[in-house]
């Protein structure tokens, strides 16, 4: 045997040994790994063989077979040592200076920005007598470390009156978790709101369909054919909609919608009541409102009963029908190219009896007791 004897012997456990084989048979493994792995591979199986004998068989320097017998023996693993890595060019205080600032408001800083960027928070540390100049590079890795982005933002809001919210809540979440029993006794629970300002925009192209390895093509030069809002009503416990076609924005036209769709669906239905899910807003006129419904009681006589369930202020979230205009704007106005008004609303009615064909009910998970745990601090 050429060469001493070597002083650090290695014996591989059956799963050491197949991860080490593993790694020597996989394509995907580096080639400086492999290396490592052949040479304690090489040790355990040539138990007589000297360093040289084992470089010589893996094509490498004796010196490195010294160095991973010894590793291997003392950590078990492939993996290089903890580095200390070069000197730090600043500071932590540099640091924890530049990510506060990342954590205020620009125009706190005298910046007239509405958020902050690498390269602006950058042009900020470099303006400070007190700090030295960073990258912006360095500065976006500080952030991200810290998980830190002030150039991205969530819109969000407060309920300004816990209680208040709560009393118009609680009645609007108990009918959506009661939709479908009472259906079956009689009431139909309806979301109605309206969708406004629908624009029917001509492309000066007409779109492209998507084809192999390339998206589908929207012209964003357009002309503008006219508006429309929709009115339309969410039926919560079949996930049904009903919807209209409306030029302007009014009570007359929200009254004219319950009067032509809703009622004449509910009479269809033969049911004794309808509850109606409405928001705050103007078009729906609660002053109006009660005089038409008094209007109705007596025109239907004991036909059918109207009644209504309010939402509370600024609370869009808890309405259905949001949640079916969402998916109205994201699969059929997006992109947008209509050739008239008339191709706008007959696209509409088209996809509201496409919708109809598969409808389901949402499912609605916010419950009343979720509502009262987010509120219980602030009552």
């Amino acid at each position: 045997m050429r060469g001493p004897k070597p002083s650090h012997p290695i014996e591989l456990t059956d799963a050491e040994g197949e991860q080490l084989h593993r790694l020597v048979r996989a394509h995907t493994t580096g080639q400086t790994l492999a290396i490592r792995a052949r040479i304690v591979l090489a040790a355990s199986e040539h138990s007589e063989w000297s360093n040289q004998q084992i470089a010589h068989a893996v094509d490498t320097s004796d010196r490195l077979v010294r160095k991973w017998r010894q590793r291997w023996v003392a950590t078990h693993s492939l993996a290089d040592a903890p580095r200390s890595g070069a000197p730090r060019r600043f500071s932590p205080e540099v640091r924890a200076q530049a990510t506060a600032v990342a954590c205020s408001l620009p125009q706190t800083r005298e910046v007239p920005l509405a958020r902050w960027s690498r390269t602006e928070l950058a042009r900020w540390v470099a303006a400070a007598p007190q700090l030295p100049n960073v990258s912006a590079s360095t500065i976006g890795r500080w952030l991200k470390a810290e998980r830190i982005r002030p150039w991205r933002y969530h819109a969000w809001q407060h309920i300004q009156d816990p209680q208040t919210f709560l009393e118009r809540a609680r009645p609007v979440l108990q009918l959506y978790e009661q939709a479908a029993s009472l259906l079956r006794e009689g009431s139909w629970l309806v979301c109605v709101d309206e969708k406004t300002s629908i624009q029917a925009r001509e492309a000066e192209q007409a779109p492209r369909p998507a084809i192999r390895k390339q998206v589908a093509h929207q012209s964003p030069r357009y002309h503008r054919r006219g508006m429309r809002h929709l009115m339309a009503g969410l039926s919560v416990a079949d996930g049904l909609v009903y919807g209209e076609c409306i030029t302007r924005k009014r009570f007359v036209d929200f009254r004219a919608f319950l009067e032509k769709v809703i009622i004449p669906e509910a009479l269809r239905r033969k049911v004794q009541t309808v509850i109606l899910i409405l928001d705050n807003g103007p078009t729906h006129a609660p002053k109006q409102l009660a005089r038409w419904l008094e209007e109705q009681t007596l025109a239907l006589k004991d036909q059918l009963s109207i009644q209504i369930a309010w939402l509370p202020v600024n609370a869009s979230w808890l309405d259905q029908i949001e949640i079916w205009f969402s998916l109205l704007q994201r699969k059929l106005f997006q992109p947008n190219h209509f050739l008239s008004t008339s191709a706008l609303e007959q696209a509409i009615f088209d996809f509201i009896a496409y919708h109809n064909r598969t409808a389901r009910p949402i499912k609605w998970s916010y419950t009343v007791e979720k509502l009262e745990k987010k509120l219980g601090t602030h009552l």
